[in-house]
């Protein structure tokens, strides 16, 4: 391999100047995304809020149904795999190899492991935002469309698969929502103690 082939290098063999500022800008986008991550409920309102944005545009706009209705149809899609769990209990029905989900009152309790964690779902969603704003200033994604069409089709799209994935839930029966072991109480404690 002669001088300058690999990724980034330039003549000198050191990295190239483009190559340093997108790394760079990688660096502080990724230092940005950790610094946000324990702040949960900040991080939803800002996505909901942008979200608002974008819906506002497009009712300004009267236009980008199909944009919407594309993003629409991502957004199901996270939600789904961010509530279906990592291993698909009915794969791991036959075989014992693995971790699965308790399936009997009296096993050991295991916690629910999403397929799409929280904050990827978030990031997800938040970038599809973005990426569908983007397309609404130009008017090559502005296809005319019948737009009552496209939202009676995603209800139904939404209803069916909500519907499937709740009877998955119910026969496999894991909720996606619990927050940690089901603690139970003993008898009190009425603090007398026997002495000698």
């Amino acid at each position: 391999m002669s001088e300058g082939d690999s990724i980034g290098d330039s003549v000198h063999g050191k990295p190239s100047v483009v190559y340093r500022f997108f790394t760079r800008l990688g660096q502080i986008y990724q230092s940005w995304l950790d610094r946000s991550t324990p702040y949960t409920a900040v991080r939803w309102a800002a996505t909901l809020g942008l979200s608002f944005v974008y819906m506002v545009r497009v009712y300004l706009l009267q236009g980008w149904y199909i944009v919407t209705y594309a993003l629409g149809i991502y957004h199901l899609n996270l939600f789904i795999a961010f509530l279906s769990p990592k291993v698909d209990p009915s794969l791991m029905e036959d075989s014992d190899d693995g971790p699965s989900l308790p399936t009997k009152q009296n096993e050991e309790f295991r916690p629910f492991i999403r397929r799409l964690p929280e904050f990827k779902f978030w990031h997800a969603a938040t970038k599809g935002i973005l990426v569908a704003m983007v397309c609404t200033f130009f008017e090559a994604f502005n296809v005319p469309v019948f737009w009552p069409i496209l939202v009676m089709y995603f209800i139904m799209l939404f209803c069916i698969t909500m519907k499937r994935q709740i009877k998955h839930m119910i026969k496999y029966r894991y909720i996606p929502f619990t927050h940690g072991k089901r603690t139970y109480k003993g008898k009190e404690d009425v603090g007398k103690t026997f002495s000698s």
